[in-house]
């Protein structure tokens, strides 16, 4: 799947060549590059970025400083790549959007992780809501980051939802037609909008309570109400300045779909020594 996403983001830039370098370089020339942080990130990506530049050129040699999670101050050297400047000028572009983008959920994640006061239970956790074609990538530099997988797809888990219900009428049915029809292992999670959708999920068994878009003053309630019985995890338009007091509440899961859809590219580039 990672060679697929390669093939199809460097089919974006060299299928026809890339005509400045080759009319420039010579192919036999040979040189060193080096990769440099030009903000503060969490690096997520390094393979990736090693694969896009061995599809151009298997001969490409990547000498990594740091380890995926590390945090990376501004101005150091990630990675030296030696090797075809004709190649590394061809792979160059496409290798750093999949480094600026991982480093940038990677970085954006740990924001949202330090934000969580210490002594708390709370886990950042992501969403579905990634780039399309890009999930695996995005999920694994949320790892990176610090924050906690949710599911990685539509059969990874049981989350019914504000549409499962409307058609089902109610919690207690859709929660009842999933277990007649579903292995029993699978936990059960329900999306709910109020406290009598709280309640309406404790009685029908569900392992964990979505509280989707509700205010604080009905999270606490829900949360002292829950008590325990159930996981409990906050979602919808989550701002980092949320994070420490849904926290404090006592939630088990934040979910953020800022982190994967909306997470700013970190500024990396890649120099070749004179």
């Amino acid at each position: 799947m990672i060679d697929d996403i390669i093939e199809i983001a460097l089919d974006e830039d060299l299928r026809h060549g890339d005509i400045t370098s080759t009319a420039l370089i010579d192919p036999r020339e040979e040189a060193t590059a080096n990769v440099i942080a030009k903000c503060d990130l969490i690096l997520a990506g390094r393979e990736i970025f090693e694969k896009t530049l061995n599809r151009v050129d298997a001969y490409l040699s990547v000498n990594h400083r740091f380890t995926d999670g590390s945090k990376v101050p501004k101005g150091s050297i990630i990675m030296t790549v030696t090797g075809s400047v004709l190649s590394m000028l061809k792979a160059e572009r496409t290798a750093l959007n999949f480094l600026s983008h991982m480093c940038g959920v990677a970085t954006l994640t740990r924001r949202y992780v330090d934000a969580i006061p210490s002594g708390t239970k709370t886990r950042i956790t992501d969403t579905r809501k990634t780039l399309p074609g890009l999930r695996r990538l995005e999920k694994y530099a949320v790892a990176c980051g610090g924050g906690i997988n949710h599911r990685s797809d539509l059969s990874a888990g049981i989350l019914i939802k504000d549409n499962h219900i409307a058609v089902y009428g109610s919690i207690a049915r859709a929660v009842g037609k999933a277990r007649q029809n579903l292995d029993p292992s699978h936990r059960i999670e329900v999306e709910v909008s109020s406290l009598q959708q709280v309640e309406e999920a404790l009685t029908s068994g569900a392992e964990v309570i979505m509280l989707d878009n509700m205010p604080l003053s009905d999270i606490i309630v829900a949360v002292q109400k829950i008590a325990g019985r159930a996981l409990v995890e906050v979602s919808g338009n989550i701002t980092i300045d949320r994070v420490a007091e849904l926290a404090k509440v006592g939630v088990d899961f934040i979910s953020v779909g800022a982190i994967t859809h909306s997470a700013p590219a970190c500024d990396i580039s890649m120099e070749i020594e004179k």
